[in-house]
């Protein structure tokens, strides 16, 4: 149950992208957020500038996919050399089909769930995923406020993958930072997803390793993890 730091990059300076994947060394993955103006009230980037990125750093990059019709956009992130595909299950129309594409193009195939969503409804769908990502903020903005409405949400999701015994990751996304980390691994966050709480800060890197410190002493005595 190994804790992950994922640094997102819509809190980075667009301007100074390469420089910025830089300077998180120590991350686990660079989140990178595509947003079309359409599924949510963002525009950000897309395939071409994710394949820059994946030029600019040794760090892999985690890529989450808050489009409209990712069934047909999605798997072109993979073929670039996303390590990891995230598409939202309120705008896949083949959940299952879609996930088993971007692993055959070679990544990481995860799912996100808006706050509104239940986890419920998808139980049968986790075996054919690699992570499952739980918002807890509305998609579309970053430097929103934690929703500790969430924290259930995650417990119930941590204990259907306990329950099936699947090596699947749960990720948080949305107001993480020293304040909120230790709540989210506490109900079975392993992946965090962090803005301003790591690119706000004089050091980066620094941040990323406070944070992972922080998600680490909870997690080993979270009773989720404790059970495995």
């Amino acid at each position: 149950m190994a804790v992950q730091i994922n640094p997102s990059i819509l809190s980075a300076d667009f301007a100074r992208l390469a420089d910025e994947a830089q300077a998180v060394k120590g991350a686990d993955w660079l989140h990178v957020d595509v947003m079309d103006n359409h599924f949510v009230p963002n525009l950000t980037l897309g395939v071409p500038i994710v394949e820059s990125l994946i030029k600019a750093t040794d760090t892999p990059l985690d890529c989450h996919l808050m489009i409209e019709d990712p069934d047909r956009w999605a798997p072109q992130y993979a073929e670039v050399g996303a390590g990891s595909v995230t598409f939202h299950a309120e705008a896949a129309h083949a959940p299952v089909r879609l996930a088993r594409e971007i692993r055959a193009k070679g990544a990481r195939a995860s799912m996100a769930l808006k706050p509104a969503t239940p986890i419920e409804p998808f139980e049968d769908l986790l075996p054919e995923l690699d992570m499952l990502l739980i918002m807890t903020v509305e998609p579309g903005f970053g430097g929103q406020s934690f929703l500790d409405v969430m924290l259930p949400k995650i417990r119930r999701t941590r204990e259907l993958i306990s329950r099936h015994n699947l090596p699947l990751w749960l990720q948080v996304d949305g107001g993480v930072s020293a304040e909120t980390i230790e709540r989210c691994a506490e109900a079975g966050a392993d992946v965090f997803v962090a803005g301003s709480a790591v690119y706000g800060t004089d050091d980066p890197s620094a941040a990323v390793r406070s944070l992972r410190a922080q998600a680490e002493a909870t997690t080993a005595r979270a009773p989720w993890a404790c059970a495995h």
